[in-house]
């Protein structure tokens, strides 16, 4: 069966477009109003999206019947056009393979959070399983496979489960595309880590300015207020003289101003924050009396991919008050679900600009891209990283 999608401004239209192409065979599967073109949500267009089918197999036809009678079958709300010239009459075969394919699209359009979708053919069912264990939402997963359906159809149906994760990747990578990815460029002076306690801050905050001093000979200096762990002062002042870098503590935002004006020589200073529980919104508020959030400065929220979902929620959610620039993903060795990753780029439109997979410092620690995330969320390289 060939299916192909047509948009046009009218049903007349379409219908014409389609016969052109299709023939006088072709059937509808699926037809609804969609918006197109205008500016900034002003003057759009309305167009008819129809999917339509034809069977390459030419379909036996009956005798003309008279001209002005045109057959249509009405199933589900959705039509099947017949030609207008002939009643035509499917074979069993290619009725109940239309059917099942309208079906499926009825399925994908329900707004409900339905879990398993049995329809599917057998990889895509399989795939679809996959999506829901790794946890990706459920309006996401269903995008995803709408996106799948059409594309194995319009591949006459004719892939194994190994082209289908190729089709994913292509997709999942076109819809991270609108995001920001990547290390850090330098192009801000102060770059602000914070995250709840336990997620790695500092070890992350060590593998960063490694990076930056061996890698790209920078003039690195540190700031730490987090003064509530004395192990966690002493932790970065390991790191500090590991690397022969500067470290001041800070207690207030008078403490931070000064060293700030101490540091004011130097290539890039990494602003190590207190891990708290930041469910408490005091303790994220108490970062306005420490931090001078300036428009020098780059704040990365670090977030660890053995968190629940609905944690890591409450935690973006809590630091709404000031700017997160990009994520930070750790422990991505530590569990093999990846789906929050996916979800909280979406939901909150924000970048990537590390993963890290391990203690190591300088070492497992990997540039974020959508081809590495992408990666990952396949379990490609997880523990080396992906590229």
């Amino acid at each position: 069966m060939k299916v192909k999608k047509f948009i046009a401004p009218t049903m007349p239209e379409a219908m014409k477009m389609i016969r052109n192409e299709l023939g006088q065979d072709a059937v509808i599967l699926n037809s609804k109003v969609v918006q197109k073109g205008g500016f900034f949500g002003l003057f759009t267009k309305k167009n008819i999206e129809v999917i339509a089918a034809v069977d390459p197999q030419p379909i036996p036809k009956k005798q003309p019947v008279n001209k002005d009678v045109v057959q249509s079958v009405q199933t589900n709300k959705h039509i099947v056009y017949a030609n207008e010239q002939e009643a035509v009459k499917p074979d069993k075969e290619l009725l109940k393979e239309i059917q099942a394919l309208k079906s499926m699209m009825q399925s994908l359009s329900h707004h409900d959070d339905r879990d398993n979708i049995e329809e599917y053919p057998g990889p895509l069912k399989e795939m679809n399983h996959y999506l829901a264990d790794q946890e990706i939402e459920a309006s996401v997963r269903k995008g995803i496979m709408s996106h799948l359906l059409e594309k194995w159809y319009l591949n006459h149906a004719q892939a194994d489960y190994s082209k289908i994760v190729e089709w994913v990747k292509d997709y999942m990578n076109e819809m991270l595309l609108p995001y920001s990815f990547g290390a850090i460029d330098y192009s801000k002076k102060y770059i602000n880590v914070v995250g709840p306690t336990g997620v790695g801050k500092t070890t992350t905050l060590a593998k960063i300015a490694a990076q930056a001093v061996l890698k790209y000979q920078k003039k690195v200096a540190f700031i730490t207020t987090d003064t509530y762990r004395i192990a966690a002062i002493d932790q970065l002042k390991t790191y500090a003289k590991i690397l022969n870098v500067p470290l001041e503590v800070t207690y207030t935002i008078d403490d931070f101003k000064k060293a700030k004006d101490k540091f004011a020589h130097f290539d890039l200073i990494l602003i190590d924050t207190a891990g708290r529980n930041f469910r408490n919104k005091q303790y994220v508020e108490d970062l306005k009396s420490v931090i001078d959030f300036d428009e020098q400065l780059e704040t990365i929220l670090v977030l660890a991919l053995t968190s629940k979902y609905s944690d890591m929620i409450d935690i973006v959610d809590q630091f709404s008050f000031i700017k997160i620039n990009k994520l930070i993903f750790t422990k991505v060795d530590e569990t093999s679900r990846y789906g929050s990753m996916l979800n909280l780029i979406f939901k909150y439109k924000l970048g990537v600009a590390y993963l890290t997979n391990g203690q190591n410092v300088p070492d497992d620690i990997v540039e974020a891209s959508p081809k590495s995330i992408v990666n990952t969320f396949f379990g490609v390289n997880k523990h080396e990283g992906s590229s």
